[in-house]
């Protein structure tokens, strides 16, 4: 139970890595109301006279699920989180027992609600899991070929830019001044054989961008503002904009490359693809569990009767 009660700030914690759907499971922490010795293992944590074992957090982990045993084998800081999130949630629940919190009347009834709540999402989530087996190859590769245009990455241009800061509400000698420093810098970058790279790292006022010669990366027409977008996109491989006028400042553009729209194999989306068509195929499984309970247990509502016990709690 241990386990359970930890989840909700640790799944909260989990979520700054692993994007996922709401946890009803998480509900779980309002039945815990007895404490359980601690598992063996070396104390990797401690809070409040309250020790945290390395086989207890291992045993927790491996509760989870595989995207989010992933995320934390990739992010080690991720598994620290979890352990402080962990002792937080014990040190609360450890002042709520003292305080006899949970033999409230109003606080059991939330509790034993919670609890029924928790159950049906574990027992929903059991009958609606897919087989382990699914998606085969075949369906994988038949669900690749059906959507190949969700597949497709766009094209892509490598930018380098020179930047001259001069915000919309500067005052005129603020602009002034801007406007003067971009002059010099168009006529020397109009001078045969000069050094695009040199230049944005001795008159570029973005510092980062500045430090390698300008270049701000890949990006594609859809991360681009407005501005940029239609210089980079009209402009030929070293061709270099004027000076495009933005609410921060200015900024003169050198397109270093392009990167033409492709479509990504099956290789490389494959996992991401597995793990949208399980989560679809769990929502299908759900549903249809639920309509087939709904068919063969009719529910019947009185209707007649609702607006009175309405009244009735008012």
């Amino acid at each position: 139970m241990i386990r359970s009660c930890a989840s909700v700030l640790t799944r909260q914690l989990l979520a700054l890595y692993i994007p996922r759907a709401a946890a009803a499971v998480a509900l779980l922490i309002a039945t815990c109301s007895q404490s359980e010795p601690a598992q063996s293992g070396e104390v990797i944590g401690r809070m409040s006279g309250i020790d945290v074992s390395s086989e207890e957090i291992r045993s927790y982990v491996e509760t989870l699920s595989a995207q989010e045993r992933a995320a934390l084998a990739k992010e080690p800081a991720g598994l620290a989180q979890v352990v402080r999130a962990y002792l937080a949630q014990r040190a609360v629940l450890k002042e709520a027992r003292a305080k006899k919190w949970d033999q409230q009347p109003a606080i059991k009834a939330k509790l034993d609600r919670a609890r029924e709540q928790a159950l049906t999402e574990l027992y929903l989530e059991s009958v609606s899991r897919p087989p382990d087996g699914f998606p085969s190859d075949a369906e994988v590769q038949a669900t690749y070929d059906a959507n190949k245009a969700a597949f497709e990455a766009p094209r892509q241009f490598r930018l380098a830019q020179i930047y001259v800061a001069a915000p919309k509400d500067a005052d005129k000698e603020t602009e002034s001044k801007a406007r003067r420093k971009v002059e010099a810098i168009t006529q020397k970058l109009k001078q045969k054989g000069s050094d695009f790279a040199a230049i944005a790292h001795s008159e570029s006022e973005e510092k980062q961008s500045a430090a390698q010669g300008g270049e701000i990366g890949w990006l594609t027409e859809a991360q681009m503002v407005p501005g940029i977008r239609g210089a980079a996109t009209t402009l030929g491989k070293d061709g270099v904009s004027e000076p495009i006028r933005l609410h921060d400042g200015w900024h003169v553009i050198k397109l270093l490359e392009i990167k033409p729209a492709y479509l990504r194999p099956l290789n490389e989306v494959r996992e991401s693809l597995v793990v949208q068509m399980r989560a679809d195929r769990t929502r299908s499984n759900r549903q249809a569990y639920l309509s087939k309970l709904l068919e063969q247990n009719p529910p019947t509502v009185n209707e007649l009767a609702l607006p009175k016990m309405m009244a009735k709690a008012k």
